[in-house]
């Protein structure tokens, strides 16, 4: 069975609106697509950890990537490691460079829970950041230039050449999300990488 694999953002969690908006939409729309949105830590490491075994526990099946903000970044990662098709939505470019204000004790917006985060962590993100976007067929992007938490330019020049939208205003949650589902739904199942998916390669 397919997968749609959800990635939250930063400090987000799988109750996120647009994580729940994509979740009764495959529900409603897409019933023989198994809808995944793993709870994703805050450090690089255990994120991708997680990630990637699930994702090897499904191969050669497809698997389709959302990723919103931070799972943007994830979802880059893994598209570009396995071969797969992914949505972002106003996704954090080269992440390990804006995380300094995170230093120190925080908690989950949605959870409450307590996190210590340290040096060691920026170097994670810093050491994951690809080099290029090796398939810009892959991806499908969706910006709202009126993000206040991302300068969508960053991503703008990131994916340049990649099924792009750029909405004018908006912010950073991506207004009216849901109403770009079926378009992201039909991008994933017709992407090029679903004809073309490889073995991982060596990490």
């Amino acid at each position: 069975m397919p997968m749609l694999l959800y990635l939250h953002g930063f400090n987000s969690s799988p109750q996120s609106k647009k994580a729940l908006q994509t979740q009764r939409w495959c529900a409603d729309n897409a019933p023989d697509l198994k809808f995944a949105c793993p709870p994703l830590p805050p450090f690089a490491e255990s994120a991708i950890g997680l990630l990637r075994s699930l994702i090897e526990t499904r191969l050669p099946e497809p698997v389709y990537l959302v990723g919103s903000s931070m799972g943007g970044f994830f979802a880059t990662c893994l598209a570009e490691q396995y071969n797969l098709p992914a949505v972002l939505i106003n996704p954090a470019v080269s992440p390990g460079r804006g995380l300094h204000k995170w230093l120190g004790e925080n908690s989950n917006y949605m959870t409450g829970e307590k996190w210590v985060f340290e040096p060691r962590h920026i170097d994670q993100y810093l050491a994951l950041d690809p080099s290029e976007i090796s398939v810009k067929n892959n991806y499908k992007v969706l910006l709202q230039a009126g993000d206040e938490v991302l300068d969508y330019r960053d991503a703008q020049s990131r994916y340049q050449g990649c099924d792009m939208i750029i909405e004018e205003q908006g912010d950073h949650s991506f207004i009216n999300y849901d109403q770009h589902l079926a378009a992201i739904y039909q991008f994933l199942i017709s992407a090029p990488a679903n004809n073309n998916q490889i073995d991982p390669v060596s990490r």
